[in-house]
């Protein structure tokens, strides 16, 4: 697919590079467009070898062939990375005044915007009245990061990490063109709270009970929302993967620190997905010392107590209001001689009362840790949807179509 990657003046435009080396690889044409201070951090001869294609900032080069009209109008994706504030004060101003802000006015296909910039220009009104103006016109501007800024400065403004712009550019195309405002931003103005990884129930100071999920799901969820143009807040329970681009990430560790971070999240929130792996159970009176084996013996009794059924009590909070949709998920083996693992899901989902569940069968090894996955969505109006072997990112955007037609008579908070 055809990618125009646009390139502003900060210092994070080196990143840019492996931006573009990533979604080469992957077989899209990428064509940058650099800005004229851009270029002073990476020159065009950079753009040119990786891209294959010649650069410039001009609108007057290569004038018989409309180059800042082509652009955009042929594009699939424009992706900026990064976005300065000067650009984006531009952007939402319709300035015309280079070959980038040019095509940007001519684009008719999705448009994801990342910044980079210090805190203070992050959070200056006017920077936050221009973020507002594009977001209100559907296109995709990412949250920054937190982290090391220019120089020994920490805080919001870091740019994401390269692979994980680069994955959120595939899923944008995976949406299709919908335009500037379109379908493919079918999240925008709403708010989403996900869960992922697993949860670790501590024995004593340096051991665990804890489960095999990687956090790559609710990762791809996370991934995917952001495409839709949502506002994407992932608890992360033990994760060990680079922050999803534009999500804000809250760690936690065990299964009553999730459920108490949920309680102090979920209010406003249009969706909450539950595709973390919480214990079931956890030591009753955890040690506070480390256990040692010397005094212990050849054998060990751990009492076990059962933890909180965190999608139950978020059932009972909701009562009858609609909102937020739940989603649960349901990891089953196939037991008690049953062919499938949908009838099990079926009684779970009836269980639990959430609106959605998600059910993987989990034996021989398969689902967890793994970046492919197959599963059926079931609905509480009893519908299922089968969703065959493919990406987590595929089902991810399943789940968010669902999610989405429940959403449809609702008014955005």
């Amino acid at each position: 697919m055809r990618v125009v990657l646009g390139v502003g003046g900060g210092i994070a435009a080196y990143k840019a590079a492996e931006v573009l080396r990533r979604l080469t690889e992957s077989g899209h044409d990428v064509r940058v467009v650099p800005t004229r201070s851009s270029l002073r951090f990476v020159g065009a001869a950079t753009w040119e070898a990786l891209s294959g294609h010649p650069v410039t900032d001009d609108v007057f080069t290569d004038v018989p062939d409309v180059t800042h009209v082509r652009l955009g109008r042929e594009a699939d994706l424009v992706l900026v990375v990064p976005a300065t504030a000067d650009l984006m004060a531009r952007m939402a101003h319709g300035r015309a005044d280079d070959l980038l802000t040019a095509a940007l006015l001519t684009a008719r296909c999705p448009v994801v915007v990342v910044p980079a910039m210090h805190t203070e220009m992050w959070e200056h009104p006017a920077t936050r009245d221009n973020v507002a103006t594009l977001r209100a016109r559907g296109t995709v501007v990412v949250e920054p990061a937190v982290g090391r800024l220019t120089g020994s400065d920490s805080g919001k403004g870091r740019l994401p990490e390269p692979g994980q712009i680069a994955d959120l550019a595939q899923a944008m195309l995976r949406r299709g063109t919908g335009g500037v405002g379109g379908a493919v931003c079918d999240l925008a103005g709403r708010a989403v709270l996900v869960t992922a990884g697993g949860t670790q129930e501590p024995l004593d100071p340096v051991r665990f009970i804890g489960n095999r999920s990687s956090g790559r799901m609710g990762y791809a969820l996370a991934t995917m929302a952001v495409a839709r143009g949502a506002e994407v807040t992932v608890l992360a329970a033990n994760v060990d993967l680079p922050d999803p681009a534009g999500a804000r990430v809250v760690p936690v560790r065990t299964t009553a620190e999730l459920h108490q971070q949920l309680l102090a999240e979920w209010a406003g929130a249009d969706a909450v997905v539950m595709a973390a792996a919480p214990a079931d159970y956890r030591p009753a009176d955890p040690a506070p010392a480390k256990v040692k084996k010397s005094v212990q013996g050849p054998q060990m009794s751990v009492d076990l107590t059962q933890t909180d059924d965190i999608l139950v009590d978020l059932v009972r909070r909701r009562g009858a209001a609609q909102l937020p949709v739940l989603v649960g998920f349901a990891a089953e083996t196939g037991d008690d001689g049953l062919a499938t693992v949908v009838p099990q899901a079926r009684d779970k989902l009836a269980r639990k009362g959430c609106d959605l569940l998600v059910v993987n069968d989990v034996s021989a090894g398969r689902v967890f840790g793994r970046d492919d996955t197959e599963a059926v969505v079931l609905d509480r109006d009893g519908s299922q949807q089968p969703v065959p072997y493919g990406t987590k990112i595929e089902l991810a955007d399943v789940i968010w179509d669902r999610v989405a037609k429940h959403l449809t008579d609702q008014v955005p908070r």
